[in-house]
């Protein structure tokens, strides 16, 4: 059954309910409150009279929404004391309801942000006066083989935990540092593994901007469980978190395997069934996997990734990775897994909610995805799962967030990025 049909059953039953608790009759509509809020007001009806409106003939009677329309129409003729509105996430339907001089709204309540804009980019700039601000306050101690910072001041206010935080100057050494408690107004900051560097290449992979390195630093962190990277395309999502998740099962040995997924939505005309197993069906979806495969694996003067990279076979790794259908993920518990969730902002917050509560103990969770690129119909970048998990999760001490700015992929992908 798809979640279409199972969301019209679901409605079915509701209603089904509601009517079965007015005992007679449904003409004199059911009182709002009695479906379970208490505070709300007025009735619902339901269209159960015939009305005697004629559409224009270019729209046809026979279509479902040109009777919703005439219905509109009818109920706009009947009550002029009173505004009749029609809420729906067809813009088609609300661009003809406009055209036929009815009033139209868009269904906003599932929207996590009016403007994508505004989404979280987990990075904070300090100000360039920062260092002078501290200057008296600052305190500064290594633990562990980092460096921690305590600061204070109005800056603060705007810092939420796990956060990247910089400051770059032409004739001082920069700080990249992410946020690890905040305290009142006193922020304590750590400053973060530079994997621009070949010495801390990961995989063979090293950070070419700081966006990247943050990303690194926040999915090689063993204490966040749940990471979010958005980005446009070419930016190197998911290759950093294909190289952190091996890094992290076969080096580590911090997680059992990777598991990958996404959610299966054409972008041109559905090619129709797929043969074989389920992982047979998915490997079409999993061209991005197999392409970052090939770049974790490809040699530069030896094989890459260290010793268990050199070791490591094409047949072994794959025998870490388990692609998985998101339709059979209800009801699993993932337990020491490494969760690569692609393509995220197809999701719905509905669907996301119920990927993220598979994880068990020891688990890591990885969304990817830009929200400028999305398939699923009536999904918009403010509606989006993506966007909603990662306005809902920031600032909670086990996950963070980083929007990654540069693509990296070629000049010409960064190009059309721009122009296209």
């Amino acid at each position: 059954m798809s979640e279409v049909a199972r969301n019209g059953r679901q409605v079915s039953r509701e209603l089904d309910g509601l009517v079965a608790d007015t005992g007679s009759g449904i003409d004199q509509g059911i009182a709002l409150n009695r479906t379970g809020h208490a505070e709300a007001k007025g009735r619902l009806f339901f269209q159960t009279r015939a009305h005697d409106v004629e559409l224009p003939i270019a729209l046809p009677q026979g279509k479902a929404d040109n009777q919703i329309l005439a219905v509109l129409q009818d109920l706009t003729r009947t009550y002029t004391e009173r505004p009749v509105v029609l809420v729906s996430k067809d813009i088609n339907m609300r661009v003809k309801a406009r055209a036929l001089g009815l009033h139209a709204e868009d269904y906003a309540n599932d929207k996590t942000l009016d403007d994508a804009d505004l989404l979280y980019t987990g990075m904070l700039v300090l100000p360039h006066d920062f260092w002078d601000r501290q200057a008296k306050s600052v305190e500064s101690w290594q633990q562990g083989g980092n460096t921690f910072y305590r600061v204070q001041g109005k800056t603060v206010a705007q810092m939420l935990v796990n956060q990247a935080v910089y400051w770059e100057s032409g004739s001082a050494p920069p700080l990249y540092a992410r946020v690890k408690e905040i305290r009142a107004n006193t922020a304590v900051l750590q400053v973060m593994r530079d994997h621009t560097h070949q010495k801390n290449a990961i995989w063979g992979v090293t950070a070419r901007n700081r966006e990247q390195n943050f990303a690194l630093n926040l999915l090689l962190d063993p204490e966040v469980d749940f990471v979010t990277l958005t980005g446009q395309a070419g930016t190197g999502k998911t290759l950093l978190a294909l190289a952190a998740g091996l890094s992290q099962v076969l080096d580590a040995r911090r997680y059992n395997e990777i598991i990958v997924t996404r959610v299966t939505v054409p972008v041109g005309e559905d090619i129709g069934y797929l043969p074989g197993t389920e992982e047979e069906k998915m490997s079409p979806w999993m061209g991005a996997l197999d392409d970052n495969l090939e770049v974790l694996n490809q040699s530069e003067g030896g094989a890459p990734g260290g010793e268990w990279g050199r070791a490591a076979t094409q047949e072994l790794i794959r025998s870490k990775i388990k692609v998985k259908s998101m339709n059979f993920m209800r009801g699993r518990t993932f337990l020491n897994k490494f969760v690569l969730i692609d393509e995220a902002q197809n999701l719905t917050p509905k669907q996301m909610k119920t990927l993220i509560t598979r994880a068990g103990p020891g688990t890591k969770l990885v969304c990817m995805g830009n929200i400028a690129q999305i398939d699923t119909p009536y999904l918009t970048e403010g509606s989006s799962g993506l966007t909603y998990v990662v306005d809902r999760f920031k600032g909670w001490g086990h996950s963070g967030h980083v929007t990654l700015a540069r693509g990296e992929r070629s000049r010409l992908a960064d190009y059309a990025s721009e122009v296209l």
